[in-house]
C-alpha cells in the first residue's frame, strides 16, 4: 500500500533528519512525561480512531504514533498477501523516502531481515546495522539499495499477531548508536496487537461477504460482462504460483500504453511494484481471496506508467488447481479502463452541481457519492462517504423512511414517493432508480408545492365538508338494516365531526324508554338509564323533547339540573358536560330519541343545530325500519329453527351431532337442513340438503322437502329412488327452484353405506386410524334440473368411522373456494379425531367437535354469505353375536321350526321373559305362515338385537301385504291385524331378491 506519512524524496537517497536520542542528557531541566504514562496516552489516542476509518488510515495512524513515541527515524508495516504464501508486502510506511522503501516493497518470509524473522518466528528482532532484505524471484533489493545511506541505523521489528497465525511485522528504524529499551519494545508490541485487532475487525486481508458470494455462486446467469470482450482490447496473462513467472499472449504495451514493456519478465513482484500505493492493499486482498477460494475474482486499480503517471486497469482472473486441489496458476485478462474513469469524472462534475440532490448507493445501501445539494441534507461527502444511508441523522429522523426505501427497491423498478423533512416543515420527493451495482437516489425539494397543495386541499375540504357529512349520514342511514346499524351510522357520522364524546339511542317500548345502544358511556350508566324514563314525563329531557317534538340543546350540567332537577344522579353518573336531545318521530308516532353528549360545556352554533335537527328525522325513519326488520328477522329465525330437528335421535347404530349457522342477513333465512331417520333392520338414513337462495319461500320449501324425505323413508325406498321423487316435488315448485341433497342409508349389519347425491359436496370419512378421505362420487345436478335416474353408490365403512355431511356454505366463502375448504375440513377432522376418545358413548364429544369445526371454518367476525350446516355421525356396527339368520323350508312345518329357533335364540341372548318369547314366536309363526300361503320361497328368518328386537321374514315375492278390514264371517285376513297389535312397529321392505316383512318389539331395559 506504501501509504506516505510525510514528504517523499523521490530523487535523493538521504533519510530524514535524525531526531534526538531516546534518553535526554542529564543536564536537561525540562519537565518530561514518564514513558509508561505517555504510552497509555498514545494507546488512548489510537482507541479513539473511528471504527469506520479505512485500513490504510488505521495502519498509518498507528505507525505514526509508534515512530513518534519511540523517537524512531521512520517505520514500515509488512503483511502477507497476493496469493504467494512466502511473501510479505509493504503496505504502510512513515517518515521514509521512496528510495529507502523501494527495496522493501516485497520481501520473503524465510529471509533474515528483521520483518521476515519477526513474522516467521513470532519474536522481536533487532538488527544494529540496517541491511537490504533477501531477494525474491525476479527482484534483487540490493540493486535498489540507496548509496548514500548512513551506517549504523538500527532496525527493530515486532510481529503483528492475529487468528492463530502471524500476519506480518511492524518495524521501526533508529538513529545510529541508539537501541530501544524494554519500554519501547513493549509499546511497539502493544501497537502491533492494536493493529491486529483493527485489521481483524475490518477484514483487510479476509474476503468480503460480497466477494465470497460471488466466488461461491459464480457469475449471475444472463448478466453481461463488465466490458465487451470483442469491443475493448485486452491482455490474457498467466501467473505461475510456484515460480512467480508472468506470461501474456501479447506485448503489454499494445493494450496498456506507457507501461514498462519488460514488466512481465520481472514476475509478479515487478507487476506489484507498479500498482499505486493506495490501491495495493485491495489488489493484494483480491488476489489472495481468489486463490484461497479457488474461484474467480476481479478488481480495478491503477498502475504506474514509465513517465510516472498512472492509468486505470480492470483485471479479471480465475484460479487453476491441480488434481489435488492445490492452486498452481492464475489465468486472467487486463484492459485499460481509464476512459471509463474519465467519463465517470465528467458525469460526476455535472452531478456535483445539480440543483437536486443526488446520492449513489451500493447494494448494501452504503453511500458512494453525493453532490452538493445532497451534502446540505446529509453532511459533507468526506464525513458520510462509505456510511450506511440509515446511519445518517437526517435519514434516521424521518419515521419509516428505511422501510419505504427497502420496499421500493425490492420491487426492482424505478419509483418515487414524498417524505417529510426532518424539521417537520419541509417536504422532499425521493426517486429510487435501480442500477447494476446498486441504486441512485434523487432528492427534490417540494416544500413550496406541498404547502400550496395542502392549502388548496384544506380549502376544498372545508367547502365540501358539511355537504359530504349530510350526504354520508343520509346514505349510511338508508343502508342501515338493524338498530345497531343505525347506532353505528350515527356514531360514526355525527360524533366525530362534532367532537362529541357520548351517544345514547333510546327506543319506545310501551310507555318506557329502553336503551338500544350507547357509545362513550359506562355499562353501569346504561343499566341505570335503561327503562328509567317514561315517554310522556316532562321531568326528563327525552320525554320533554318527545312531548314538544323539538330538539333540546343543553350547554352545561348546571343548565341540565336547573331544567330537570330530578335527573341529578344520571347527570353525575354520565360524566358529560353538554347535551343535544333529538326526538325521533316517524309517521306521527314516537320512535325514540338520540342523545348526543360532549365532554366539556359547549354551545352549539346555528349550523350545528340545524344539522342535528335535520338529521333527527332521518334517524327516526331508519330506526323505524330497523324495528320492523328486527321483528321480521325474529319471526324468520323462529320459523327456520322450528323446521329443523329439535333434537337428533339417540340410536345404538350411530352417534350424531349437528350444527347449523344461518347467514346473518336478517329475514332472508336460508334453506339448509339435515336429518337422522331410523329405518327398519336397525338401519339409519342420513340426510343433508340445501335449498338455494334466501327468504321465507326457501325456508318453507326446506320444510316441505324435509317432511317429504321422512315420508319417503317410511316407504323403505333406496337413496336413488328417494332423490327421484324429491326431484319431481322440486320440479313442481317452478323453474327457479333448485335444491341440493345427499341421502344415505347406513346398515350396521353389513357396515355398508349406500348413498346418492344431487349437487351436494362429497361427505368426509374419518377412519379409526386417523386418515380422512372423501367419498368418491360424481354428483348429479341439483334437484329441479336433474334428469333421473340418480347414480346409486355404496361403500364399506370401518367400525367406528366418523362421517361428516355438510353444505357448501361450510367450506366455501368469498375468500376460499370449495376445494380449499374441503382440505381445511379434512385437516380439522384429522386433528380433532385423533384427540377424541374412540367410539364415545354419547354425542357430547361430537357436539364439541362440531363447535370446533364450525368455529374454525366459519368467520369469527363478519358476515356469512351463505347458510352452513354440518352433520357428524359416528357409525357403530352391529356385532355378529346380535345377529341370527336361518333358511326355512317351503313347507307348513317351517312355522313350527321358526318358533323353535326363536325360543332358542332368545334364550341365548338372555331374553328369557316368557311373554316376550311367546309374543315373538306368535309374530314369527304368523309371518312364516303368510309366506307359505301367499308367497314363494326361498324363505329366510333373521333376528337382530339392536335398539329393539327385530324379526324379519324374507321371500322372493314382490307382493306387498296390506291390512284390510274383515267382516265377522271372514275366515282370513286377520294375520296382519294381529301383527300390528302385538309389535311396536312393522312394515315391508323390498330387496334385490324380493321383500322382507319386519317387526320390532321393545327390549327389556339393559338387554343389549
Amino acid at each position: 500500500m506504501n501509504t506516505r506519512g510525510g514528504e517523499a524524496d523521490n530523487t535523493g537517497p538521504s533519510i530524514p533528519h535524525i531526531p534526538h536520542p531516546l534518553h535526554q542528557p542529564q543536564g536537561m531541566r525540562t519537565k518530561t512525561v514518564r514513558p509508561s504514562k505517555r504510552h497509555r496516552m498514545r494507546m488512548r489516542l489510537l482507541d479513539a480512531v473511528d471504527e469506520d476509518r479505512h485500513n490504510a488510515e488505521v495502519l498509518l495512524t498507528a505507525l505514526q504514533q509508534a515512530v513518534a513515541e519511540v523517537q524512531g527515524l521512520g517505520g514500515m508495516v509488512h503483511l502477507p498477501g497476493g496469493g504467494m504464501s512466502g511473501i510479505l508486502y509493504l503496505v504502510a510506511d512513515s517518515g521514509l523516502p521512496e528510495s529507502m522503501t523501494r527495496p522493501w516493497l516485497i520481501i520473503p518470509v524465510r529471509g533474515t531481515a528483521p520483518p521476515s524473522s519477526a513474522a516467521r518466528n513470532d519474536t522481536i528482532t533487532w538488527q544494529p546495522d540496517l541491511a537490504p532484505p533477501d531477494p525474491v524471484p525476479g527482484r534483487d533489493p540490493a540493486a535498489l539499495w540507496p548509496s548514500r545511506l548512513p551506517a549504523g541505523i538500527g532496525h527493530l521489528a515486532v510481529p503483528i499477531p492475529g487468528g492463530g497465525r502471524r500476519r506480518g511485522a511492524l518495524s521501526v528504524l533508529f538513529a545510529p548508536g541508539t537501541e530501544p529499551g524494554a519500554a519501547e519494545r513493549g509499546f511497539l508490541n502493544e501497537v502491533a496487537a492494536w493493529m491486529s485487532g483493527r485489521l481483524k475487525s475490518s477484514g483487510i486481508l479476509n474476503p468480503s461477504p460480497t466477494l465470497l458470494r460471488a466466488l461461491e455462486n459464480g457469475p449471475e446467469p444472463g448478466r453481461p460482462s463488465p466490458w465487451g470482450v470483442e469491443a475493448v482490447p485486452s491482455i490474457t496473462y498467466t501467473w505461475d504460483l510456484r515460480t512467480g513467472e508472468l506470461t501474456s499472449d501479447r506485448p503489454v504495451v499494445e493494450v496498456l500504453a506507457g507501461i514498462d514493456p519488460e514488466v512481465m519478465s520481472g514476475g509478479i513482484e515487478a507487476w506489484a511494484e507498479l500498482i499505486h500505493p493506495d490501491d495495493l492493499p485491495g489488489a493484494v486482498a483480491g488476489f489472495d481471496t481468489g486463490i484461497q477460494m479457488r474461484g474467480g475474482f476481479q478488481n480495478e486499480y491503477r498502475i504506474r506508467r514509465q513517465d510516472g503517471t498512472y492509468l486505470w486497469i480492470e483485471a479479471r482472473a480465475r484460479t487453476i488447481t491441480d488434481e489435488e486441489g492445490t492452486p498452481v496458476k492464475v489465468i486472467g485478462t487486463l484492459r485499460d479502463s481509464s476512459e471509463t474513469h474519465a467519463a465517470v469524472e465528467s458525469v460526476g462534475r455535472a452531478l456535483r452541481h445539480m440543483s437536486d440532490g443526488f446520492v449513489s448507493l451500493d447494494t448494501d445501501w452504503r453511500i458512494g457519492f453525493l453532490n452538493q445539494a445532497a451534502e446540505r441534507l446529509f453532511g459533507a461527502a468526506g464525513d458520510v462517504a462509505g456510511a450506511l444511508l440509515w446511519d445518517i441523522p437526517t435519514v434516521r429522523a424521518v419515521p419509516g423512511l428505511e422501510q419505504r426505501c427497502r420496499a421500493t427497491a425490492a420491487e426492482g423498478q424505478p419509483a418515487g414517493f414524498d417524505v417529510p423533512g426532518p424539521d417537520g416543515t419541509s417536504w422532499y420527493h425521493l426517486r429510487l432508480v435501480p442500477v447494476p451495482e446498486g441504486l441512485t437516489l434523487y432528492i427534490t425539494d417540494t416544500t413550496e408545492r406541498h404547502l400550496r397543495e395542502v392549502e388548496r386541499a384544506a380549502a376544498e375540504r372545508a367547502a365540501g365538508k358539511r355537504a359530504a357529512l349530510v350526504q354520508r349520514i343520509t346514505r349510511e342511514l338508508a343502508e342501515a338494516v338493524t338498530a345497531q346499524d343505525v347506532m353505528a351510522a350515527v356514531a360514526e357520522g355525527v360524533m366525530t365531526p362534532l367532537g362529541a364524546t357520548g351517544l345514547v339511542m333510546l327506543d319506545v317500548f310501551g310507555d318506557r324508554l329502553t336503551v338500544v345502544g350507547s357509545r362513550g358511556y359506562s355499562e353501569r350508566f346504561t343499566r341505570l338509564l335503561d327503562g328509567h324514563w317514561t315517554v310522556r314525563d316532562a321531568a326528563n329531557p327525552v320525554g320533554d323533547a318527545l312531548r314538544t317534538r323539538t330538539t333540546l340543546f343543553i350547554s352545561s350540567p348546571e343548565e341540565f339540573l336547573q331544567r330537570y332537577p330530578e335527573t341529578e344522579i344520571l347527570v353525575r353518573e354520565s360524566g358529560k358536560q353538554a347535551w343535544a336531545v333529538l326526538p325521533l318521530t316517524a309517521s306521527g308516532r314516537d320512535i325514540g330519541a338520540a342523545v348526543i353528549s360532549f365532554g366539556r360545556p359547549r354551545v352549539l352554533d346555528d349550523d350545528e343545530r340545524t344539522l342535528l335537527t335535520a338529521l333527527s328525522g332521518l334517524i327516526a325513519q331508519a330506526l323505524e325500519r330497523a324495528g320492523l326488520y328486527d321483528e321480521a328477522t325474529t319471526r324468520a329465525r323462529t320459523l327456520q329453527r322450528s323446521l329443523l330437528p329439535q333434537a337428533l335421535p339417540k340410536l345404538p347404530e350411530v352417534t350424531a351431532a349437528a350444527r347449523y349457522q344461518s347467514a346473518k342477513q336478517g329475514a332472508d333465512v336460508g334453506g339448509d337442513w339435515y336429518d337422522v331417520i331410523p329405518l327398519s333392520a336397525a338401519r339409519v338414513a342420513l340426510v343433508i340438503g340445501d335449498v338455494m337462495g334466501h327468504g321465507m319461500a326457501e325456508a318453507a320449501t326446506m320444510g316441505r322437502l324435509r317432511t317429504a324425505v321422512r315420508t319417503l323413508s317410511e316407504l323403505e325406498l333406496p337413496p336413488d329412488e328417494i332423490l327421484g321423487h324429491l326431484n319431481d316435488i322440486v320440479g313442481e315448485l317452478g323453474t327457479d327452484a333448485f335444491v341440493t341433497c345427499l341421502y344415505g342409508i347406513y346398515d350396521p349389519v353389513t357396515r355398508r353405506l349406500s348413498y346418492a347425491s344431487a349437487g351436494q359436496p362429497p361427505p368426509a370419512v374419518a377412519h379409526p386410524d386417523g386418515t380422512v378421505t372423501f367419498l368418491s362420487m360424481t354428483p348429479d345436478p341439483p334437484l329441479g334440473v336433474a334428469a333421473p335416474p340418480f347414480e346409486a353408490l355404496e361403500t364399506l365403512l370401518p367400525a367406528d368411522s366418523l362421517l361428516a355431511l355438510y353444505s357448501d356454505g361450510l367450506v366455501e366463502s368469498k375468500d376460499r373456494d370449495v376445494t380449499t375448504g374441503m382440505s381445511r375440513l379434512a385437516e380439522l377432522l384429522f386433528q380433532s379425531v385423533n384427540a377424541m376418545p374412540t367410539s364415545p358413548a354419547d354425542a357430547s364429544d361430537l357436539d364439541a367437535l362440531c363447535a370446533t369445526i364450525t368455529s374454525a371454518l366459519l368467520p369469527a367476525h363478519g358476515e356469512l354469505i351463505d347458510d352452513a350446516a354440518l352433520l357428524l355421525v359416528r357409525t357403530h356396527p352391529l356385532d355378529a353375536e346380535n345377529v341370527a339368520e336361518w333358511p326355512l323350508p317351503e313347507d307348513p312345518v317351517a312355522a313350527g321350526q321358526a318358533r323353535e329357533l326363536v325360543r332358542a335364540q332368545l334364550t341365548d341372548w338372555g331374553l328369557a321373559d316368557e311373554d316376550l318369547i311367546m309374543t315373538t314366536e306368535l309374530l314369527v309363526s304368523e309371518l312364516v305362515g303368510n309366506v307359505i300361503r301367499h308367497a314363494c320361497g326361498p324363505i329366510r328368518l333373521r333376528m337382530l338385537r339392536s335398539r329393539a328386537l327385530i324379526c324379519e321374514v324374507s321371500d322372493a315375492s314382490l307382493t306387498t301385504p296390506h291390512i284390510r278390514h274383515t267382516s265377522a264371517t271372514d275366515e282370513g285376513g286377520r294375520g296382519l291385524q294381529l301383527i300390528s297389535a302385538l309389535c311396536q312397529r312393522w312394515g315391508t321392505r323390498h330387496t334385490r331378491t324380493g321383500k322382507s316383512i319386519w317387526t320390532e318389539l321393545p327390549l327389556p331395559t339393559a338387554s343389549v
